[in-house]
């Protein structure tokens, strides 16, 4: 994910986190990353009357996933008894906190990691999932190596 948002400064990067999610545990465990085309144009912007935050809204600060992606990495996921556990995205040049419009487009179950890079390509991740109330709340990502499963 870190080469991705490095690899697609100064847009943003997104993608899918395929795995397991364990409700007992509150634990994803991620099988796969699937990177994605960010395919954001005006004409998907699902908030384009409301969408004053930025002067010129763009792939620069924007992410939209094609419905038929996400359709396609639910059936495949499913054929190995996994799901969709999480949406990845980058915000270039801006801390790795949701917007609003981040937590408006969230669905809740989800995990989402926004990876802020900058020009120099520097890499800060956070995870984030929506709580009850449908607020972002962080939480922890841990990392196994391949040779110690």
């Amino acid at each position: 994910m870190k080469a991705e948002a490095a690899q697609s400064y100064p847009e943003e990067c997104c993608g899918l986190l395929l795995g397991v999610y364990d409700a007992r545990q509150e634990l994803a465990r991620v099988t796969a990353v699937m990177p994605v085309e960010n395919t954001w144009t005006a004409a998907v912007n699902p908030f384009a009357e409301g969408d004053r935050s930025q002067s010129s809204p763009s792939k620069r600060n924007r992410f939209w996933i094609d419905p038929q992606i996400l359709l396609q990495a639910q059936r495949e996921s499913r054929d190995r008894g996994w799901s969709i556990v999480g949406i990845y995205h980058s915000h270039p040049d801006h801390p790795a906190v949701p917007s609003e419009r981040d937590r408006q487009l969230a669905w809740s179950g989800y995990s989402y990691p926004i990876l802020s890079i900058t020009a120099e390509g520097k890499v800060q991740m956070q995870s984030w999932r929506l709580n009850d109330r449908d607020q972002f709340v962080t939480e922890t990502i841990q990392t196994a190596r391949l040779d110690e499963k």
